[in-house]
């Protein structure tokens, strides 16, 4: 009886997990395809390219400075030396905190990437789980960014039909 019991629940226990559906998507692929998405990016771009101008400018001024500093620094008195090399150190330093204040982990850079992807990243995630619910997914991968999906079927990507739930069609690239 035991014997029965324990292949009963071993035949159920193997059909339902036959019976999961299972997904993937390629979220980068999704993004890129996303007209917003190309919108946002540019602009981000742009943004990024003036700042690392700023910061390039910044530290052009300094290597200037410093290179005056050292033609003149033999005419330099000893507290002319200090304020120079204060300055340029000061210089430096005010350089390094725009360069982290726009480029750093919770930068401007970092922040406006937020605001104009996390929008795009949620639709997207919207889009997925109605999918899921519609056709009783148990789970959909995502096999953009470096994946542990080591081989995907094509006709398990569902892609393009979150493409058409945002109502993008994959031919918009």
């Amino acid at each position: 009886m035991k014997k029965l019991i324990l292949l009963a629940i071993f035949s159920i226990t193997a059909f339902m997990v036959h019976a999961q559906r299972f997904a993937y998507v390629d979220s980068k692929y999704i993004l890129e395809n996303m007209p917003q998405y190309k919108e946002a990016q540019a602009e981000i771009d742009e943004l990024s390219d003036q700042w690392q101008k700023t910061v390039e400018a910044k530290y052009a001024d300094i290597e200037r400075l410093y290179k005056a500093y050292q033609a003149e620094a033999i005419l330099l008195t000893d507290e002319m030396k200090r304020k120079r090399e204060e300055e340029i150190m000061q210089k430096e330093k005010d350089a390094r905190e725009y360069q982290k204040s726009k480029f750093g982990v919770d930068g401007e850079l970092f922040k406006r990437r937020q605001e104009l992807i996390k929008p795009l990243q949620d639709e997207i995630y919207d889009a997925i789980k109605e999918l899921a619910d519609e056709r009783s997914y148990a789970a959909i991968f995502d096999k953009a960014n470096n994946s542990s999906i080591l081989y995907s079927d094509p006709k398990y990507d569902k892609s393009d039909t979150i493409l058409k739930k945002l109502g993008i069609s994959a031919s918009d690239k």
